[in-house]
């Protein structure tokens, strides 16, 4: 008994069918998702030498992503300070969420777009009743060209009393994207 030839079309006309199946039913690519690195810093309170307590532990999460040319960016900062800060409006003079987008390049990587954002100083003198809490930056936008762009900021406060403007803490950058 003879086996029956299979046509080279047939077998192609198969294999093409599955790829194209496969390529239908595969999850979305990731490129949506955001890329982040958290970061962690206590910040004493300069103007403050009392018996209490008076350092803010902040954990922040800067984060990019790349959709279409677009580079977005924000900054997430949560913290637990001190319970007797709750609803004291006196504590700063002012403190605001430093972002950037930079360009990704080797030595100095150059800003491209930056924004101050103010909110952070509301929601720190009104946490929680156990002085935490927390504040999301709006989201920071850049058209970019083909080259890699990263996140980056700082939270900067001005305390009351202590003589001196906005002192900077530094956070770590988001991965490129």
């Amino acid at each position: 008994m003879r086996a029956p030839k299979r046509s080279t079309s047939a077998v192609v006309t198969v294999a093409a069918l599955a790829a194209t199946t496969a390529a239908l039913t595969a999850a979305p690519a990731s490129a949506a998702d955001y890329h982040c690195t958290t970061s962690r810093a206590s910040v004493d309170n300069p103007a403050y030498s009392g018996p209490l307590s008076d350092n803010i532990n902040f954990t922040a999460k800067l984060c990019a992503k790349r959709v279409s040319g677009v580079i977005s960016a924000y900054a997430s900062i949560s913290w637990d300070g001190p319970v007797w800060y709750v609803n004291q409006t006196g504590v700063f003079d002012g403190a605001r969420v430093h972002l950037q987008i930079k360009k990704s390049v080797p030595g100095p990587d150059p800003v491209v777009k930056s924004a101050n954002h103010y909110g952070i100083e509301y929601a720190l003198e009104h946490g929680n009743t156990l002085g935490n809490g927390s504040f999301r930056t709006p989201t920071l936008t850049y058209r970019a060209k083909s080259d890699r762009y990263l996140g980056d900021g700082s939270i900067q406060l001005d305390w009351n009393n202590d003589g001196k403007s906005y002192r900077t803490t530094l956070l770590s950058a988001s991965p490129s994207v």
